[in-house]
């Protein structure tokens, strides 16, 4: 890696990455406060017709209400999330930006999540989408945050060819 590309790895990549997570952990946290704030626990509010609705849900489980209960077990997942977004921050450096702000999409989704459980011992889902009793688990920023970024990383990892060698290599 040259000089350059290793001051821009310096500077620039952690400023993406902590700007994004910090955008996704604002993003989160206030949607959820809006939630809790304006809408009762059980309560439905429907935005497009039965298609897509605000329910007020408090989840003790993972990711779109699946695994009630074990918050210890989510706390150990989120560390090991931390550590592997770590070793991939490492992994790209030098890679291009984007990849830098879809780890901070992953970062503040995990965040969001784990402070609510450290705080709150549930974390607030509140969007809802399928039509009567045919609905996606019910989710929030940070379920849709973790998704996505887990989604892209995994693509960018199958679609880049291993034999190929590294940038600067």
């Amino acid at each position: 890696m040259s000089s350059e590309a290793a001051s821009r790895s310096a500077r620039v990549e952690p400023a993406i990455m902590a700007l994004t997570t910090l955008v996704v952990l604002l993003a989160d946290q206030l949607s959820k406060a809006a939630d809790a704030a304006l809408i009762g626990v059980g309560e439905r509010v429907r935005i497009v017709g039965d298609l897509v609705q605000l329910w007020h849900v408090q989840n003790r489980g993972a990711a779109f209400s699946l695994f009630q209960g074990g918050t210890l077990l989510f706390v150990v997942v989120s560390v090991l999330a931390f550590g592997l977004i770590g070793y991939l921050y490492r992994s790209f450096r030098g890679g291009p930006m984007w990849l830098y702000a879809v780890l901070g999409v992953a970062l503040g989704g995990v965040l969001g999540n784990l402070i609510d459980r450290l705080r709150l011992g549930y974390v607030t889902d509140f969007v809802s989408v399928g039509i009567g009793d045919l609905r996606w688990p019910t989710f929030n920023v940070a379920d849709a945050s973790i998704v996505l970024g887990i989604g892209v990383i995994v693509i960018r990892l199958f679609l880049t060819d291993a034999d190929r060698p590294a940038a600067g290599a």
